[in-house]
């Protein structure tokens, strides 16, 4: 399950004095709109012949104002939407969900309770739960129903992708030499290293534990050594004394002096003779506390280098992000929404159509050598194969990104460029320019946000070029 980002609650807006009025007209409306509301609440479906797996994407319909929630072996669930209201639509193109909050307040209209909330752009595009009047009524956003908001919520993670189509469009299959085949081997390598992962943490603490009981040990030893050290310097006095006693003692006397000199002389032979025997006890615990604190360091050491290990394993497994643009003739790749690579790609025929192409990894087959990918036509025209065919990506690109695909890695080919939504924080946003981005234009944008493509990555790959930018 998915964890929530929860805001710290607030007064709803429709409780504070200077807006009663407004919420009072407001409740009017939506009195008029509950029957079919409640109507649409009854038009949620969910799949009942199978058990459901983890949501993939969510296609959202501007025309039949429907969502549809798939997962790697098709539709899970399904609900009736409300979307953005002429002049304010929402705009049609490929998403995914950058940030959710369970309980979430509009900081652009009137605070406007927006509960489950999932963002789909930084300028304020998102899914949540909302009243739905049977039609396209909101500012932009997807209103959900309240009930079906809460289990999508609950289902989803950061990254799903999030298909806004003009028209009713849906995943099918397809097999395609141009599509990514995942690393052999790669999901087994990632479970061996977590697993070695475990098993230093393990004897790392044992060797904690260890290092904690030498320690202790030889403090324990320490102290009869630092009491026989107290005790030396007093005998050697009270000896220094009782010899300037006998010195100066009358011949009378001196027997006396001479049998305080010796009881001296033993007690100091004594106590030399317990810090000589505490320092022997000592050393073995000194010993074995350095022994115990090199092999903590050791086995600290192997902890992190496994981790490290087991991070980039689990690194290789996660989902990989391709954007292939006609109009620029590049090729963008992104991982965990950051930046990895930009490389230049010949597109043949540049100035005919391509289509815009979503292409969706659903799971490993043939033990793990194959990938199973289904694609999502936005224009519906079913182009999406003699799209591939048309793209020729440079050997050395396709070099560093073979066996980069793993479930739910994607590949987006589009004859639009990338939308300045994308950018931190994000993976890639693509808006169909033929279709009405109100919900889009209507809002303002926060500052610019850049993305670079480097010559490093933080894995360490090498890539050529110089850096791109855009927001």
């Amino acid at each position: 399950m998915t964890p929530r980002f929860v805001i710290p609650k607030r007064q709803p807006a429709w409780l504070r004095p200077a807006r009663v009025i407004a919420c009072l007209a407001a409740l009017v409306v939506a009195d008029h709109a509950g029957a079919a509301a409640a109507r649409n609440e009854r038009r949620i479906e969910s799949i009942e012949s199978r058990t459901a797996g983890a949501p993939l994407m969510a296609i959202i319909s501007l025309r039949s104002q429907r969502i549809t929630v798939y997962d790697a072996d098709g539709w899970i669930l399904r609900a009736p939407v409300s979307s953005g209201q002429k002049g304010r639509e929402t705009p049609a193109g490929i998403f995914s969900v950058i940030q959710k909050e369970a309980e979430h307040y509009s900081n652009l209209y009137d605070d406007a309770y927006m509960p489950h909330m999932q963002r789909i752009t930084w300028s304020g595009i998102a899914l949540h739960g909302g009243p739905l009047p049977g039609h396209a009524a909101s500012h932009g956003c997807v209103r959900l129903p309240y009930d079906f908001a809460a289990r999508l919520f609950d289902a989803t993670r950061l990254g799903m992708r999030v298909i806004v189509a003009p028209g009713d469009v849906a995943p099918v299959e397809i097999a395609h030499p141009a599509l990514l085949a995942p690393k052999p081997g790669a999901a087994a390598l990632a479970a061996t290293r977590a697993a070695e992962a475990d098993e230093a943490t393990r004897k790392a603490d044992q060797a904690r534990l260890a290092a904690t009981k030498a320690a202790r040990d030889a403090a324990r030893a320490m102290m009869p050594v630092r009491t026989a050290e107290n005790l030396k310097p007093k005998a050697q006095a009270q000896l220094a004394a009782a010899e300037a006693a006998l010195a100066a003692a009358s011949d009378d006397a001196k027997a006396q002096a001479e049998d305080a000199r010796q009881k001296a002389a033993a007690r100091l032979a004594d106590v030399e003779a317990q810090l000589a025997a505490a320092k022997a006890e000592l050393q073995p615990n000194v010993d074995a506390a350095a022994a115990a604190r090199e092999a903590l360091a050791a086995a600290e050491a192997a902890r992190g280098a496994a981790v490290q290990a087991s991070r980039e394993a689990a690194r290789e497994l996660e989902p990989v992000s391709v954007f292939i643009s006609r109009k620029t003739q590049r090729l963008y790749v992104r991982r965990a929404f950051q930046p990895v690579l930009e490389s230049p790609v010949e597109i043949k025929d540049a100035d005919r159509p391509i289509g815009t192409h979503l292409f969706t990894a659903m799971a490993r087959t043939n033990r793990d050598t194959d990938m199973r990918w289904s694609v999502v036509s936005l224009d519906g025209d079913g182009g999406a194969k003699s799209a591939l065919d048309r793209i020729v990506i440079p050997q050395d690109v396709l070099d560093r990104i073979a066996g980069m695909a793993s479930p739910r890695s994607s590949l987006i080919v589009s004859d639009e460029e990338l939308s300045r939504e994308t950018g931190t924080g994000t993976d890639f946003v693509v808006l169909m320019s033929g279709e009405p981005q109100g919900g889009i234009k209507f809002r303002r944008r926060a500052p610019a946000m850049e993305a670079r493509y480097g010559r490093r990555t933080p894995w360490g790959f090498p890539f050529a070029g110089g850096y791109s930018r855009w927001w």
